[in-house]
């Protein structure tokens, strides 16, 4: 597979991304320190579908309630192990169709910016999502900043849902995870079910700064303003996940006995596709959502 290294023109900062396994960015490197989770590492992402360093959940983010959902006036029913989905213990559909997906087409390459875009024309993409468009990812590494731009722009004359996220694993070399600091924004707490879906109940919840210590996170937020920051920090090294634009919604992720924490940028929150409250880009149109990851 072709791995194309970014430089950051004005630090030491690299990043990786793999056009040919979905795009997936699978190293930031700060002089040489690795700051993004590798945990089971890139073959077994394409392989199985496990994730790790920054992969894109498309076209919808964590999973669904069920195989079926209604969106644009149109019902779809979903399989296990066909057309690109594939499912949590609980047999839901999760993170969409395109892990690891192979065809993505690069469109720019230079030492600091990378963009390649995926037609969603392909019969076995539009058996679990039949919305043409074409999706676009555009990677900038400069100034200590990793910007991710994505768009979506139909190509036929009906509205495609926005419901994708990314789900960048990160961590702090060299720092016991019960030392990390993260610090959350004032946000709207949805409680989840036992199947990790929104139960209906929502709690406010203010800006924090804490410790993570041996807390496992897997909670879900929703009205999430543009500019909304999350943090990790620790040893001297503070790393910042920016919601530019177009993410009104948000997982964090911390598994036990991992060392990593994840601020996840979603265009919607959970199971939005078959629930609603989703932005759609319009035919003649595009959507945009935009993150970074400041080190």
């Amino acid at each position: 597979m072709h791995i194309v290294t970014l430089q950051d023109p004005s630090s030491e900062l690299e990043a990786q991304f793999v056009p040919d396994a979905g795009m997936i960015g699978i190293s930031l490197t700060d002089a040489g320190v690795e700051l993004l989770g590798q945990r089971r590492g890139l073959d077994a992402y394409v392989t199985a579908g496990k994730t790790m360093g920054i992969p894109i959940l498309y076209p919808w983010a964590n999973r669904l309630g069920a195989n079926t959902y209604t969106a644009e006036d149109t019902t779809v029913t979903l399989t296990a192990g066909e057309h690109g989905v594939r499912t949590d213990p609980n047999g839901l559909p999760i993170h969409g169709v395109l892990a690891a997906y192979p065809h993505w087409r690069v469109t720019h390459e230079s030492a600091n910016e990378l963009s390649a875009e995926v037609d969603f024309s392909d019969q076995d993409l539009l058996a679990s999502f039949p919305f043409p468009h074409r999706l676009a990812l555009t990677v900038t590494l400069f100034e200590r900043i990793l910007r991710l731009r994505t768009s979506v722009t139909p190509s036929g004359d009906t509205a495609v849902p926005l419901c994708f996220g990314f789900h960048p694993y990160l961590r702090l070399p060299d720092v016991p995870r019960d030392q990390w600091i993260i610090e959350t924004p004032p946000l709207r707490h949805l409680k989840l079910d036992g199947q990790g879906l929104p139960s209906g109940e929502t709690t406010h919840q203010n800006a924090s700064t804490e410790p993570l210590g041996d807390r496992v996170f897997d909670d879900g937020y929703d009205e999430v303003a543009e500019g909304t920051v999350f943090a990790v920090s620790g040893g001297g090294r503070r790393i910042e996940v920016h919601f530019e634009e177009g993410y009104p919604a948000a997982q964090i992720f911390a598994p036990t006995g991992e060392d990593v924490v994840c601020f996840e940028p979603m265009a919607a929150p959970t199971d939005a596709l078959r629930r609603g409250g989703y932005r759609s880009a319009q035919p003649g149109d595009w959507g945009v959502a935009v993150f970074s990851i400041r080190v």
